[in-house]
């Protein structure tokens, strides 16, 4: 049996960014404390570089921290609670009255909740709509 030249496929070592998923050169490389993925920090003058986070001392551990900006800007979680508005709230944020809120509520024109009170609770991403209509 007669075989070709071997071909060997060789990868690059590089890491990419967790940040921005661009390639980094190991003067632009930091690890972060929070996730233990790896970003961009440019750690010599010297040198051009980007920083996709940060880096501080610890003054209580006298240490330095390390954070990439995923984790130092992170969303707050679905289901906030700052993101369910009663229908007073609700009114203030979208220009509407009370009673407006609650008719396309009960029409079935906005999502909501009802207490057994009987206070209407709506969440804030299904008002957006309303708001972005009044700007």
């Amino acid at each position: 049996m007669i075989r070709g030249p071997r071909v060997v496929n060789m990868t690059s070592a590089k890491s990419s960014c967790s940040v921005c998923a661009e390639e980094m050169a190991a003067h632009n490389e930091a690890t972060c404390d929070n996730c233990g993925r790896a970003y961009h920090l440019n750690q010599r003058m010297d040198l051009p570089g980007k920083d996709c986070g940060q880096v501080w001392i610890n003054e209580d551990h006298l240490a330095l921290e390390f954070a990439c900006n995923t984790c130092l800007n992170s969303a707050p979680a679905p289901g906030n609670l700052d993101d369910v508005l009663d229908a007073g709230e609700a009114s203030h944020l979208t220009g509407m009255t009370e009673d407006a809120l609650r008719q396309a509520a009960e029409g079935g024109a906005l999502r909501h909740r009802r207490t057994g009170s009987g206070v209407y609770l709506f969440e804030r991403r299904d008002l957006d709509p309303l708001i972005q209509g009044r700007r």
